[in-house]
């Protein structure tokens, strides 16, 4: 039996990479994409752990040989989730998790549509994401109101995803995505809270961005 293929996507911000990482420890037999990016190591991150951190002749290379299932630019940078690794991770039987964005997510689904999962998280508030942006105290305020409006952007294709996991109270959001994973492999559908209308409310809040 061959592995799924767990997409996790969310707007910058929103926290998605601690939750795969708390995720990661907590379900067996769930491994992560490694992506391969462009962009500058920041302090504290591991080369091969968190990104393979390459050039960008290298990265243009890997594109024209094939080597990404998905790869797109953000913010001047490029990511790529490399494609090998993952397909031979799902022959084997083994659960992938890919953290990417929306386009990316679209991509993969397209290349492998019976083997993905697509689960966006959303921020509580946009003022929530705002104040998670400033918190990091990587970026200036011209950086923060672009990372807002491609939050907005990036929100607003939710409907693309199977679930949607509001990340508010920590803990709480890395239960209910270990129940989604848990509930695939038993063969069941997990049922989530309606979240309809919060997304609507989201999507008002968010309009007010300039």
């Amino acid at each position: 039996m061959s592995g799924t293929l767990f997409i996790i996507a969310a707007a910058s911000g929103t926290g998605k990479t601690s939750l795969v990482k708390a995720l990661c420890k907590q379900v067996e037999n769930l491994n992560v994409s490694v992506s391969c990016t462009t962009r500058p190591q920041r302090p504290g991150e591991i080369d091969g752990t968190d990104y393979y951190f390459v050039d960008e002749v290298t990265f243009s290379g890997m594109v024209a040989s094939g080597a990404f299932l998905e790869h797109e630019t953000v913010f001047d940078y490029h990511y790529g989730t490399p494609r090998q690794w993952v397909e031979e991770q799902l022959s084997l039987g083994n659960d992938v998790v890919l953290e990417i964005d929306w386009q990316g997510a679209r991509d993969v689904r397209a290349m492998l549509p019976d083997k993905v999962i697509g689960i966006f998280i959303l921020p509580p508030a946009f003022a929530v994401l705002e104040q998670r942006l400033r918190d990091r105290e990587q970026d200036d305020e011209e950086t923060i109101r672009k990372r807002m409006l491609l939050a907005l952007q990036e929100i607003s294709h939710h409907t693309e995803f199977d679930y949607l996991v509001i990340n508010d109270e920590f803990e709480d959001t890395v239960a209910e995505l270990e129940k989604i994973i848990k509930s695939r492999r038993r063969g069941q559908v997990y049922k989530g809270p309606d979240l309809k209308q919060f997304v609507e409310e989201l999507m008002t809040e968010g309009s007010n961005i300039k």
